[in-house]
Parts: C-alpha cells; structure tokens; sequence
C-alpha cells in the first residue's frame, strides 16, 4: 500500500497524477488525497488540546482563530452598538474554557506586549494635544471627567467593603464598567508584583461587567437628555457657534477696524506688547489707500481706520478686539485675489524642532504662516512655536510664493509614510525602565509603579509633544497608529480571555458572578450622572460638549460613536479628545493604588 505520511507531498503527487485522464489513476489520486486529508487532521487533533501536538503552530493557531473569529463578531451591531474588538476577549474565553490555550510564560509575554503596544501608540497620538488642553480652556473639562474618575473610584470601594467582594475582583469589574483596558492590565501587573501570582478573577470581573459597561453609558447619556430637557437643535446651534466650553478649542480668524489711537502710527511689533496676547494679523488693508489687502508683517504700520484680520485664541479674542477696536466683516479673498491661502505639510525631517522665526518664510518669499495645526488642534502661529514633523500650516501669500514655501516645508505625503522606529522602540524600551521605579504614597504599604501599562503611556506622550525639541521626530501616520494599536490590543484581549476562561463559566453559575453585573452597572451609571449633572448645572457645558466628556472619562469609544450620530457637530469628539489622556493615565494609575492599597 502507498502510504504519503507528509501531507504536503501528498498533495503535491495527487496534483501531478491528476494530470492522467486513467480511471485507475484518478482512484489512486483521491487515495492519495483523502490519506492527505486525514493525516492533516491527524496531526492537527492529535493530543488535543494540544493541536499539532503543541508548540509554536499551536499558539500561533490558536491566537489567530480567537482574534480572528473576535474581530468577525465585533462588527455585528445589536441596535446600532457594538462591543467591537472586546469580542476577542470573549472568544478566548470560549476557546479556554475548552482547554484550548497557550503555553503560560509566552501567553504572559504576548498579554504584556499587547498591552504596551496598545497604550503607547495611545500615548503618540494624544501627546501633541495633551498640555494644550490645558492651556486652552480644556481645564474645566478636565476636571469633570476627574470628577467622574473620582466618583467611579469611591463607589468601588463602598462596594467592596459593603459586598465583601475581593479587592481584585472589584477592580476587574470597575475596569469593565468603565471600559478601561490598559486599568485591567495594570491591575493584573500589580496584582501579579504583589503576590507573586495572576488573579484570573480580575479578568473575569472585567469580561462580565463590559458589555453593559458599553451599553449603561450609552444609556447614562439619553438619561442624561431627559433630566436636562434638552433641546438638541438648540444646543447644536450653540456648540457650532462655539458656545458651552468648545470655543475655547481651537483658534478663530477675526477682522477688526482699527479704532485706537494709542496705536495710530506703530508698528505691530511695537502695539503687541501693549496688550500682552498672542495673536497674529495676517492681512491688512490700509485706509485710503487702493483698497488691496496686503501681507503683515511684524513691521508693517497700524493706522486708524486700517482693516486687519488677525488669528487668536477665542479666550483672547474679545479683548484683542476690545484693544485694536471693533469686529467687521471683510470677505478677503474678494478684497485681493493675489493672495491666496494654502495648507501645507511638514515633512521635511530638519524642520522638525524648528522655530517658525527661523523658517524665515515671510523674509524670503513674502508669506505668512498664520497657524499651525497639530493633531487636529489649531494652535496660533506664534514666532517661537516649534514645528513638527505631520503638522499642517496654513500659508497666506502670492501664487509664486505658495511655490517657493512648499519646497521649503516638503508637503509630501510619501516622506510622511515613512515609518519612524526609532522612538517607537526607544520609548518603549524608557517605559519599561520607568514603569520599573517604585514610588512610595502615604498610607499604602507597598510601593506603586506604574508598571508596563503606565510607563510606557507617560514616556510615549512626553516623546511625542517634546520630541521635536531634540530632532528626535515622532511622527507616525494615522493608519500606522491604529494598526499598532488595534494589533496591542487583539493581543492582549485575546490572551486575558485565554487566560481566564478555564474557570469564567463556574464563576458565572456556581460562585454569584451574576451579581458582579448588577455591580458593574453601578459603577457604570452613578458617576456619569453626577458628573453630568455638575457639567451641566454647575459649568453650564453645551450638551454635546458634555456627552463627549462623559465618554471620554469612560474611554468608550462606542459612547463616542453614538454621541456624535446625535448631531453633525464635532462638540462631542472635541469633549472626548481633550479628557481622553488625562482619563487614561488616571484609569491606569487608580487601577493599580487599588489592588496595592486594599489588595
């Protein structure tokens, strides 16, 4: 009897006697076949669960069908929501629940670099914005989204002393709840530095507490519509004229009548220091002159009666207009049509960390760069604001000038496709060390760290926004970004569920974990509507405004999603974004003082 115990070659001579129109042969052939078949799924059963008898096939496998079939079912939408990647999480419950697992020690190194993967490129791309959201009125929305943090943090404790619910397993829940991935994997860490051992009971808090963390926000915010009575077009047409906290985003191009004679005469580097703002005049058309507009410079002359257009923070705004002397308006591509306004991208690699001043854009080609935006967010122009590589600058000259400004700046795409590894891997590599220091707190008998979900997050945002300063460019593209991300996190979702499916099914039926729901709803729905009522009564936020903030302090990405079909403005997704890293650095941080403090 011909045996082929290969079944690659098996194949391979069933292919080459399929060639032959013989009967006998084409009988021999699907021998040859079926013998290949059934050693394929020999080998592949043999010694279940270890599927072709264990090793690196078998985990490779493994973690592709619990990802795969994962990000399948995260696309079905139940009444427009979806729990989207956490399905992975699922998945490997189910496949660890049938002994379908990987082997310990590299299930720990792929659940731990999943999860640094994931929170770094979190930290690139919120870096940039971070501190300015600060500076630029994101204060207040900031400190709600504190607030909720806060409130969610107390109401774990009142639970777990009420419930005598293990510490760990509260805090698995409250990472749920609250739909904080890298929370769950810092606890885990700390629990793991700690003990010395992994507490399965924290991912079983997080999987059972998640889904309706997703769906108790969503329901928290149309809970939160009803209580205000909200108007929505009323509200939509408040968010897009920049009321409720948004206006103080993103910067605003104004013209104003010069009316003040104490400036009659100056030169614009000479009135700006009488106000003390940050503001750029980009255009100016003079009284009395052949009614053109030219270009600003810093030592163009004010006059009384002039028309400037001027770029400014809108905090400043009122009081630079108030200064200078009142609003008007001027259509100024109509009043000359010689200049034109223009974007351009930098992207030249030595321009990375240069001051606009030494560009020398306005000196050399007669332009002005009247603002920079960076990482969706506006910022003013200012002589000593340091470029990036990725930022995108909006030049204001002549036709030829627009030429010659975009050789200097580069405004290419394909050099920004370049990948940009060295701070990926030099900044993780800081991370860890980082995530490695003790710190000691009052109160708390062991010391924190920050570990390999917060080390990496603090290091991967001070990379980002300061960079720059020390020619190191940081800029990755947004497709790169979420690919790291999205492969971080299916990582790490998938070897928590692996991990902790073995028992999830008993905890569930035999041990009360039905209860940890009940739980986890409470935890979800209390903070968010004490925030949202404070947001709303006490700092009178714009209701979108307030439903991207709430999401935010959840790090619901679902929430945000449902937030922004409500209306057509980007109130919601600003909300979000100017709270998103603080949130996630204190989700991190909370996470683990838990587990050390009461654990």
């Amino acid at each position: 009897m011909c045996k082929v115990r290969i079944p690659g070659e098996a194949i391979s001579v069933g292919i080459l006697l399929k060639r032959s129109q013989s009967p006998i042969i084409d009988c021999f052939t699907i021998y040859i076949t079926n013998v290949a078949t059934m050693e394929l799924l020999r080998n592949l059963f043999e010694g279940y669960p270890n599927l072709w008898g264990g090793g690196v096939a078998h985990s490779v496998l493994v973690l592709s069908l619990v990802i795969a079939f994962g990000i399948i079912l995260g696309k079905v939408k139940v009444a427009g929501i979806s729990l989207g990647v956490t399905w992975i999480l699922f998945v490997g419950i189910v496949f660890g629940h049938f002994n379908l697992n990987l082997n310990e020690h590299l299930l720990h190194f792929l659940k731990e670099f999943g999860l640094i993967l994931f929170v770094y490129s979190i930290g690139l791309q919120v870096g940039p914005g971070f501190f300015s959201a600060f500076r630029k009125g994101g204060l207040t929305l900031n400190m709600l989204a504190v607030l909720a943090v806060f409130v969610s943090v107390l109401t774990t404790v009142l639970l777990h002393f009420l419930t005598d619910i293990p510490i760990t397993t509260m805090v698995g829940i409250l990472s749920g709840a609250v739909t904080n991935t890298p929370g769950l994997g810092a606890a885990q860490q700390a629990n793991s530095d700690l003990t010395g051992v992994d507490a399965p009971e924290i991912a079983l808090g997080y999987a059972v507490a998640y889904p309706l963390g997703v769906i108790g926000c969503i329901l928290s915010l149309l809970a939160l519509k009803y209580l205000f009575r909200i108007d929505a077009g009323r509200e939509e047409a408040e968010a897009e004229c920049g009321l409720g906290h948004q206006q103080e985003l993103t910067v605003s191009p104004v013209s104003v009548e010069i009316r003040n004679e104490a400036i009659d005469g100056k030169q614009i580097k000479e009135a700006k220091p009488l106000l003390n703002r940050a503001f750029v005049i980009s255009r100016i058309r003079h009284h009395g002159g052949n009614g053109e507009a030219e270009l600003a410079s810093a030592d163009t002359v004010l006059h009384v009666g002039d028309e400037i257009l001027f770029i400014a923070d809108p905090k400043d705004v009122e009081a630079i207009i108030a200064f200078l002397g009142k609003r008007i308006t001027v259509e100024w591509e109509k009043v000359d049509k010689k200049l034109i306004s223009r974007r351009f991208l930098i992207t030249k690699p030595e321009l990375n960390g240069k001051s606009l001043a030494q560009l020398k854009i306005r000196k050399n080609f007669g332009a002005s760069i009247t603002r920079v935006n960076r990482s969706g967010v506006d910022l003013v122009a200012a002589p000593n604001l340091q470029l990036q590589m990725g930022d995108r600058v909006t030049v204001v000259g002549s036709e030829l000038a627009m030429g010659h400004a975009e050789k200097v700046l580069g405004n290419s795409l394909k050099r920004l496709n370049h990948p940009n590894l060295i701070p990926i891997f030099l900044g993780i590599a800081l991370g860890c060390i980082l995530g490695s220091i003790p710190f000691m707190f009052p109160g708390i008998p062991q010391p924190v760290k920050l570990g390999l979900a917060g080390g990496p997050l603090i290091v991967s945002i001070l990379i980002s926004r300061f960079g720059p300063r020390y020619k190191l460019i940081t800029y990755t593209t947004m497709s790169a970004n979420l690919m790291i991300r999205e492969i971080g996190i299916s990582l790490f979702l998938a070897c928590v569920g692996l991990g902790a499916g073995k028992g999830f099914v008993d905890t569930i039926i035999h041990e009360g974990g039905y209860v940890w729901i009940a739980y986890g709803a409470i935890i979800t729905v209390v903070p968010l509507l004490i925030a949202g009522m404070v947001g709303r009564y006490f700092w009178k936020l714009n209701y979108f405004t307030l439903i991207g903030v709430l999401s935010g302090s959840n790090t619901n990405p679902p929430a945000l999603a449902y937030s922004s079909e409500l209306t057509s403005c980007d109130a919601p997704a600003v909300g979000y974004a100017t709270v998103y890293p603080l949130t996630m650095f204190l989700r991190v941080l909370t996470a683990q003082m838990l587990i050390l403090a009461l654990g």
